[in-house]
């Protein structure tokens, strides 16, 4: 198909959307670690991981075998009021870098949460409303997975409680009343309302919080209500099923059209984005069937893919929570506060840190202020302000498309455009007056974080 047959925005036919979600561990040959309990080392039970987890939600993350997992016809036709979305090719991004590279990204914010979150939430949200449960409780960082799970909850009649990480509770107000406009409680984080919340307070005095510690006050308050359960919004095996959906649609669109991209670029945090958009990917280059470059984007102020440690480690900064196998800062990292809000959880998901481990995908940092270079950039030529993490990826795919140029090469470059930033212009105000900082953290301070990990 020649290139002036692709349009700038391909969309599917809801006949074409995927009916079941992909799960990348089917064709791993070293599968993802297991779950361990904090108390006793050993693998988590199915029954032990029901008292935090919905039912089949538990299915879903032991489940290492089943490569197609059907989409249930309630979700798939909540997911038709926002999906498909669309595959975008950069046209006005190339002519400007004037690049022999073909740049496409796949967009993620055309629903109100105004992020891919939202692929999940109403998954997570829809088991719990099946198996009776009253509400959920959860953590936000950024507030994108917040806003997207209050959505989906006041939809299926759901009570929802979200702790916020303080330092985005503050930059951040109108997300939070997004949340509480579809019902939602929300907690800046840490808080005095539960054991653990004050007891961070006590050793970390005046902190803005991060999202290890929102899990664990979220945690602590479903453990004392049998008809709730806690939910999470990235990180866990689930998570990135249910996120897989964003890549089996980019996939089927570039299928559609001859496309096969040669990068493949997404912003890295705790995973779901990136997991989600690479999954099918990576599916064809473990069976051996093609082969991609993969580069996940993390920032230099939590770089727990470049600069952390893979072992086992506490999800949570009140170590209450399971253990999970991740290339980790260490529970008790406390990022510094910085404007983009996401993208500051202490590990990496366990399904891409195995992955990442075993040369299947490389990583790179970056830092905040040339992260909001490229986003006023891409803002300007492709005429969507995007969301801070997502610009993590933006200026992966820049850096690519320059180097494309250099050498003249003619790679196909994709990229993960996870939502919006319309929320986000605090953040954006700080670096158009040029009183954004790079707060990168020192060995020292990563080293002495490492030295408490659990012994396993």
């Amino acid at each position: 198909m020649s290139e002036k047959t692709i349009p700038y925005k391909i969309y599917l036919e809801e006949s074409e959307m995927p009916k079941a979600w992909y799960n990348v561990r089917a064709d791993m040959k070293n599968k993802p670690a297991p779950l361990l309990n904090p108390a006793t080392h050993e693998p988590l039970t199915a029954e032990e991981l029901s008292h935090v987890f919905c039912e089949e939600l538990v299915a879903q993350e032991l489940d290492n075998d089943n490569a197609y997992i059907d989409i249930p016809e309630e979700i798939r036709n909540f997911y038709k009021m926002y999906r498909p979305s669309p595959l975008v090719r950069a046209y006005c991004l190339e002519e400007k870098l004037q690049t022999p590279a073909k740049i496409y990204y796949k967009f993620e914010g055309n629903n109100t949460s105004g992020s891919h979150k939202l692929n999940s939430a109403i998954a997570q949200a829809y088991y719990a409303k099946k198996q009776g449960l009253k509400g959920v409780t959860t953590e936000t960082g950024a507030g994108q997975w917040g806003t997207a799970l209050s959505m989906a909850c006041s939809y299926l009649d759901l009570d929802c409680k979200v702790y916020m990480v303080k330092v985005s509770y503050e930059q951040k107000p109108f997300r939070r009343e997004v949340m509480r406009t579809y019902g939602a409680s929300v907690v800046p984080s840490p808080s005095d309302t539960t054991e653990v919340g004050r007891k961070i307070l006590a050793e970390h005095p005046g902190t803005g919080g991060s999202l290890g510690c929102a899990i664990s006050e979220a945690v602590e308050v479903a453990g004392r209500d049998p008809s709730y359960r806690y939910v999470l919004g990235s990180v866990l095996n689930q998570v990135l099923l249910h996120q897989s959906v964003i890549g089996l649609e980019t996939k089927i669109a570039m299928d559609k059209y001859g496309i096969k991209p040669d990068v493949i670029i997404g912003c890295a945090g705790g995973g779901s984005n990136l997991g989600g958009l690479i999954s099918p990917f990576m599916g064809e280059k473990l069976r051996g069937e093609a082969d991609y470059q993969f580069i996940a984007i993390e920032p230099a102020s939590c770089p727990s893919f470049t600069r952390g440690t893979f072992a086992y480690d506490f999800c949570d900064t009140g170590k209450i929570c399971p253990l999970a196998k991740m290339y980790t800062l260490g529970s008790d990292f406390m990022p510094s506060p910085n404007h983009a809000g996401g993208l500051r959880f202490h590990g990496m998901s366990s399904t891409l840190s195995q992955l990442y481990h075993d040369g299947l995908m490389e990583a790179r940092s970056v830092e905040q202020t040339s992260v909001f270079e490229a986003a006023e950039q891409f803002a300007r030529v492709e005429g969507i302000l995007p969301a801070p993490e997502s610009s993590h990826a933006i200026r992966a795919a820049i850096d690519e498309a320059l180097k494309c140029k250099e050498t003249g090469e003619e790679k196909t470059i994709l990229f993960g455009l996870t939502g919006t930033g319309y929320f986000d212009m605090v953040a954006y105000e700080k670096f158009h007056d040029g009183e954004m900082s790079d707060d990168i953290p020192t060995d020292e301070v990563i080293a002495e974080s490492i030295a408490k990990l659990p012994k396993i």
